[in-house]
């Protein structure tokens, strides 16, 4: 009898401790939070390592939108991967790879790039037409560069309301290969035609031809200044 008399009255003080458990505040470790290098979700590790530069939904941002097909289109996983692991040079794309002295692993880095494509991506978007390549090539003609600028680019650039591409502190923090990118496949969150739209107002629109974007971007590489390059700051990644 007494040691039943013992276990009623302990009843309610166990019932107590139990309920303490679905109080607010209470610790849950059912689920325990992931280690930073075990996190694969895409949007996850975007938000948490490239929206401030690409912008919310890998558009509007400083940097390139991610979210422009025609530059997915353009862009292999290959490229992407060597991209974002070992960063872009002249550019203020840092290197995000563990094996580069970043915080991202090959993994995530993997997982970065098919989400990109499962999210943004439109294999069909240029309905046939081949667009000129991305990578800038040497030999481009600077003075030809200068007229096909000024007959095609600015119009638009010279005016307050965009980027002023011909600014040496704009061209020291943007590699050629960057500013070729944005030509040939546009920035269509900030209203940037593709190189088959670049035609001054009025202007019959006429595609830029592979050898004008090549001697665009040679025009502006002319007019960066070795000091302002030399001075730029070198992007440097958040380390864990």
């Amino acid at each position: 009898m007494r040691r039943w008399i013992i276990a009623a009255a302990a009843l309610p003080l166990l019932l107590a401790l139990a309920g303490c458990e679905q109080m607010p505040g209470a610790r849950a470790e059912a689920h325990p939070p992931l280690r930073p290098d075990r996190i694969l979700d895409f949007h996850t590790l975007y938000n948490q390592n490239c929206q401030a530069c690409h912008g919310a939904d890998g558009q509007n941002g400083p940097a390139i939108d991610l979210a422009n097909p025609e530059y997915l289109t353009m862009t292999d996983d290959a490229t992407l991967r060597k991209i974002i692991a070992s960063g872009m040079p002249g550019t203020q794309m840092p290197a995000w790879a563990q094996s580069a002295g970043g915080m991202l692993t090959d993994q995530q880095i993997d997982a970065i790039v098919s989400g990109m494509r499962k999210e943004w991506a439109k294999p069909d978007v240029f309905a046939g037409v081949t667009p000129p390549p991305l990578q800038q090539p040497a030999g481009g003609d600077a003075d030809h560069g200068e007229q096909a600028y000024q007959a095609h680019c600015a119009m638009c650039h010279n005016g307050p309301a965009r980027q002023q591409l011909t600014s040496s502190v704009y061209l020291s923090l943007i590699s050629d290969d960057a500013l070729r990118s944005i030509i040939v496949a546009g920035r269509p969150d900030i209203g940037q035609p593709d190189w088959r739209h670049d035609s001054a107002k009025g202007a019959p629109e006429t595609p830029l031809t592979g050898q004008q974007i090549t001697d665009i971007v040679a025009y502006l590489g002319s007019l960066r200044k070795p000091a302002m390059v030399s001075a730029a700051p070198i992007p440097v990644p958040p380390r864990r």
